[in-house]
């Protein structure tokens, strides 16, 4: 029997692009995920053509469509979430200027400082680094004067697919809150300081307010949702906390996929080192995304060789034999964004002996990104003045149990699984039904469609070891990190290394 109706649910990740016909129990009654897209990568550059996002919508609502047609013709509402710190300049003709500078471009960096001298004491000039939106506008000046000229706007990628659906142009506080703070009024505004106004921010909505219809013409399947609302939505981090039931003071969440996004909610806004604080709608956010996750396991699957996919690939190599001498990992294979703001961090393995092998490197993946969990947690939890009950955990890495333990064994609290296999896709849902008027509120919402699955304590005895390894996981960060600068500046210039001639282009 059909359910009278559904929302059509939807997560942009960095890897791939999942959608999903979700009732008002918060059921997927039906879901795709469509793999991509593909980033132009290279050295500091990381870039992806627009286009393609809306391309892995059609794809994904397309396959819904003709996987259960009937849903699909019940949707009552669209709402999207995807990945954040990702800008797509748009030009006064309503069309992406040049492809979208995604979360791992450093290109910026450079510009970054150059603008932080030009700010000076202004409260945003700390935050300014090579992955800040306003370090990248001001590349573009530099680099691309042409495109920055004939700029009219910046959106984010959930913000450019909201777009193509309903021919408007909006966000949410949250995902354009850096943008926000550099665009006070007056001539003193970061904002004026590239001779920009605030008209570059697109129009703020809430996250549960309508940007507008789906308008008449689009591309099949979307010919035949013309009239459904479109829901302004969030960034993924916020839509993932959402649909792991973490959107209340006191808790934290740890989201672990393409990369991994620590945060802890409180009542009052403080700062701390490297971490970001955002008001959440009368919750604050401190913490925020780092450059790695659950892709990090995916690289040392690759590297290892082996078939399968990745999780089980890793789960094959966590249940071999281990060497009692544990390895450190740092797990900075593409820089840092929290809490370094670093793209020239680099990573390493730490402690090879002769007797190590594939599970012995699994182990030192898994708990190095542990450790930066923690990292990032003390640091929240001293700025509070007070200590999680709980840190909610979804993700791809969230079906690991070994990996769940690992952090709860490092970080000392206890580590909750939610009952959505997609975190994201149900927070989208979530703010889907709470727009459309069938729950009073998001807390209202997520109290009843966000339930826990499993609950990993931390074991004291395992915590013993744990501190002692991270004290060293600590050294071992300060001690290479100016050789990863070092390194990461012979890439620019590598000289006469052997098996570069091929990669380099003819004079």
């Amino acid at each position: 029997m059909v359910p009278m109706s559904v929302v059509l649910a939807c997560d942009l990740g960095g890897s791939s692009f999942r959608a999903a016909l979700i009732d008002r129990r918060g059921e997927p009654l039906a879901e795709q995920a469509v793999a991509g897209p593909a980033l132009d990568d290279h050295l500091d550059r990381s870039e992806v053509a627009a286009e393609t996002w809306w391309a892995l919508l059609l794809e994904a609502a397309g396959r819904l469509a003709r996987e259960a047609p009937a849903l699909f013709a019940r949707i009552e509402g669209i709402a999207i979430c995807g990945v954040t710190r990702t800008q797509i300049f748009i030009g006064h003709d309503g069309r992406a200027l040049r492809p979208a500078l995604t979360w791992k471009d450093a290109r910026a960096g450079e510009a970054a400082a150059r603008l932080r001298a030009k700010l000076g004491d202004h409260p945003e000039a700390g935050r300014i680094n090579a992955f800040h939106p306003l370090a990248r506008l001001a590349w573009l000046a530099e680099a691309e004067p042409e495109r920055f000229r004939a700029l009219a706007r910046v959106l984010e990628p959930k913000d450019y697919l909201n777009d193509r659906l309903t021919g408007r142009q909006a966000s949410d506080p949250v995902s354009m809150a850096r943008l926000v703070a550099c665009a006070q009024p007056g001539a003193a505004s970061p904002l004026a300081t590239l001779g920009l106004s605030a008209a570059v921010i697109p129009t703020l909505l809430a996250a549960c307010d309508r940007v507008d219809p789906v308008r008449a013409g689009l591309p099949a399947p979307f010919d035949i949702l013309a009239g459904i609302p479109v829901f302004c939505g969030g960034n993924d981090s916020w839509a993932a906390a959402a649909g792991l039931g973490a959107l209340r003071a006191g808790y934290a969440y740890n989201i672990s996929g393409t990369t991994e996004v620590l945060g802890v909610l409180g009542p009052e806004e403080v700062e701390a080192e490297g971490l970001i604080t955002v008001d959440w709608g009368g919750l604050w956010h401190l913490g925020g995304p780092s450059q790695n996750g659950a892709d990090t396991a995916a690289w040392l699957a690759g590297l290892l060789g082996g078939s399968g996919p990745v999780g089980a690939r890793i789960e094959e190599l966590l249940a071999g034999p281990r060497d009692p001498q544990p390895l450190i990992f740092l797990p900075y294979l593409q820089g840092e964004r929290v809490p370094y703001w670093n793209p020239a961090l680099r990573g390493a393995f730490i402690g090879l002996n002769r007797r190590h092998g594939p599970t012995d490197l699994a182990y030192a993946v898994l708990e190095g990104v542990a450790c930066l969990n923690r990292i990032v947690l003390e640091r929240a939890e001293a700025a509070l003045g007070r200590s999680v009950g709980e840190i909610r955990f979804g993700g791809g890495a969230a079906a690991n149990p070994v990996w769940a333990q690992i952090k709860a064994d490092l970080c000392g609290r206890p580590v909750v699984v939610g009952k959505a296999r997609e975190a994201g896709l149900l927070g989208a849902a979530i703010i889907a039904w709470t727009g459309l008027g069938h729950f009073p509120s998001l807390a209202a919402a997520q109290e009843a469609l966000a339930g826990t699955d499993r609950r990993y304590a931390p074991d004291p005895a395992r915590q013993v070891a744990y501190d002692a390894l991270y004290a060293l996981f600590r050294r071992s960060e300060q001690a290479l990190a100016p050789i990863s600068a070092d390194l990461a500046a012979l890439a620019q210039d590598p000289g006469p290394l052997p098996g570069l001639a091929a990669a380099r282009p003819m004079p």
